[in-house]
């Protein structure tokens, strides 16, 4: 079973009259990075929540935020009345000691004074703590599931491109028959041009063997063969597999280079490099896989 990197998730508590908001994406990463956005009232609670995140995501880069759309989940503010009524007094004294006019928004200069505003700090509470805690299970849950989803669709496209390979490799089956006679025709053609040249024909038939030998692609088939099952394998495996499917697809590459690299006739050329084509769609899609 295979599971993509990017997933999404939500979910809402309603608790108090409070609507806490809870999001989760993930995107591609070589490691785990966890970017988050945290209410202050449970700033006290990130590192439980990181760890929360970290478990259910394993590798990505992650941004996680908790929110609420109400002002009081956070530090509530109050007046401190008396303390701005003895400002005024103050200010109306010293307006008409120095004889000057009081200023046209006085609330707003009040406001700015020291300790007029009073910061009461709210403290989390435990059933609310539960609550939001469900809440982030549910969507790191939804997050796992949009995961599986995208994964399921990419094991589809990685079968249809391994399918296309291996059909492409079939074909090169009646160029490789071909060219044996192609090559010993060409060879003997150009020993004929040459004029007054006498050649040993058991040791060319040991020659053609020997060239021949050296344009020849089984083992490389082979190999490839047996890269393509074990990417299949691996894709059936435990999730996590995305790095050791990277691999596999490296090894892919590295057979069909040197399939190309021995093919001398155009038809051959042209079946390589559709290989190629299909094994770099691959290479792009792996990079999603968990």
């Amino acid at each position: 079973m295979i599971l993509s990197m990017t997933g999404y998730g939500r979910a809402v508590v309603n608790c108090d009259g409070k609507k806490i908001n809870i999001e989760v994406k993930s995107l591609n990463s070589k490691q785990l990075d966890i970017q988050s956005r945290i209410a202050p009232l449970f700033r006290e609670k990130e590192m439980e929540l990181r760890q929360m995140v970290a478990e259910a995501v394993v590798r990505g880069k992650v941004d996680f935020a908790l929110w609420a759309e109400q002002a009081d989940l956070g530090d509530a503010t109050s007046i401190n009345v008396a303390r701005a009524e003895s400002y005024y007094r103050q200010m109306a004294e010293l307006a008409a000691r120095l004889g000057l006019p009081m200023p046209t928004d006085v609330l707003s200069a009040l406001v700015k004074l020291p300790d007029v505003l009073a910061h009461q700090e709210e403290t989390l509470d435990d059933r609310v703590w539960q609550q939001v805690r469900q809440g982030v299970a549910e969507a790191l849950q939804q997050l796992t599931d949009f995961r599986r989803q995208e994964g399921a669709a990419l094991e589809r496209k990685f079968c249809e491109k391994i399918d296309a390979i291996e059909a492409l490799m079939l074909q090169l089956e009646p160029y490789e028959k071909s060219r044996v006679e192609k090559i010993r025709q060409r060879i003997t053609d150009s020993l004929a041009q040459l004029p007054g040249v006498e050649y040993d024909q058991n040791r060319l038939e040991q020659e053609l063997i020997y060239y021949i030998e050296k344009l020849d692609i089984s083992e490389e088939k082979q190999r490839l063969e047996n890269h393509l099952r074990y990417f299949r394998e691996t894709m059936d495996g435990s999730a996590g597999q995305g790095k050791k499917l990277g691999f596999i697809a490296q090894e892919m590459g590295r057979e069909i280079n040197t399939t190309g690299s021995k093919s001398n006739q155009a038809e051959m050329q042209n079946l390589v490099v559709r290989m190629k084509d299909e094994l770099e769609q691959i290479k792009e899609q792996v990079l999603n896989v968990l």
